[in-house]
């Protein structure tokens, strides 16, 4: 019995680090809608969408070669960028921050619920690129 509830214990922990990895925001519309929406609201501040990963598509394609047993999502996309002057402000403060870049942004669509978010980063300078990227979400989903 002590096994198991440590087990299920564990299973919280690790549920809520999970959910504290990223942000995301329920998009109203389309999963199309929402890739527009987000590209809109990247290229808008002056910037350039080094790659667009079709990742849902990847994940269907494979999913029977490597004997994959869940539909993950309908459709899923991550919009990659850079923002030079925010990523030089955040390397030379530590040049160990190039880990952290380029940035992405995801769309999702599992079963009809469409999300923007990103993941999140460490406390301190790093805080100032979430910020960033919180505000090109919220702004991709019209707030």
């Amino acid at each position: 019995m002590k096994r198991y509830l440590l087990a299920a214990t564990l299973a919280v922990f690790a549920q809520v680090a999970v959910a504290e990895d990223e942000t995301h925001y329920v998009f109203d519309g389309s999963f199309d809608d929402a890739v527009f929406s987000l590209e809109n609201a990247i290229v808008g501040r002056g910037l350039v969408i080094d790659y667009h990963s079709h990742t849902g598509e990847m994940l269907n394609r494979t999913q029977g070669d490597i004997d994959g047993a869940v539909d993950l999502y309908d459709n899923a996309d991550i919009l990659v960028f850079c923002s030079a002057v925010l990523s030089r402000k955040m390397m030379e403060a530590d040049p160990l921050n190039i880990a952290h870049c380029p940035y992405g942004i995801y769309v999702a669509d599992r079963a009809g619920e469409v999300t923007i978010g990103f993941r999140n980063y460490p406390e301190g300078i790093m805080q100032e690129v979430q910020a960033f990227l919180d505000d090109i979400t919220r702004e991709a989903i019209g707030e």
